[in-house]
């Protein structure tokens, strides 16, 4: 499986999610921590959905997880999708999720468990988006 072509539709960040898509641009991989009880944060939010807490700080993630589940699409969504392609629920190695493609791999080789590394690229306007393959 293969990144999606440059001609996606970019992002549209928000105010909260404005450093990660600066961060991704960089291919780094971000997420929030909060302050008060410190449980990993992921998507980008302006409240610990745990606590309740306004005080998250961004941390930088070492981009290593592991398939939690994943379906296949062979049917694209928008015609310049290139199929098939996973989206994956991947566990990071900082204690929180995200939805991302896994890249890299037969369809048959995916497995709950799969050991992934993040990998970024470029979309239109400057935007990257996160992938993941096998580690």
């Amino acid at each position: 499986m293969v990144p999606q072509p440059a001609t996606i539709p970019p992002p549209t960040p928000s105010s909260h999610s404005a450093p990660y898509w600066e961060a991704a641009a960089r291919h780094e991989l971000v997420y929030q921590r909060c302050d008060a009880c410190k449980r990993a944060e992921f998507d980008p939010a302006v409240v610990c959905r745990r606590c309740g807490a306004r005080a998250l700080t961004w941390a930088r993630s070492a981009g290593l997880g592991t398939v939690y589940s994943w379906t296949v699409v062979w049917r694209p969504q928008q015609p310049s999708f290139v199929v098939p392609y996973a989206p994956a629920i991947i566990d990071l190695d900082e204690g929180y999720q995200m939805l991302a493609a896994v890249i890299g791999c037969r369809v048959a080789d995916l497995a709950v468990g799969l050991r992934v590394a993040v990998e970024f690229h470029p979309v239109a306007d400057g935007f990257a988006l996160p992938y993941f393959r096998p580690a």
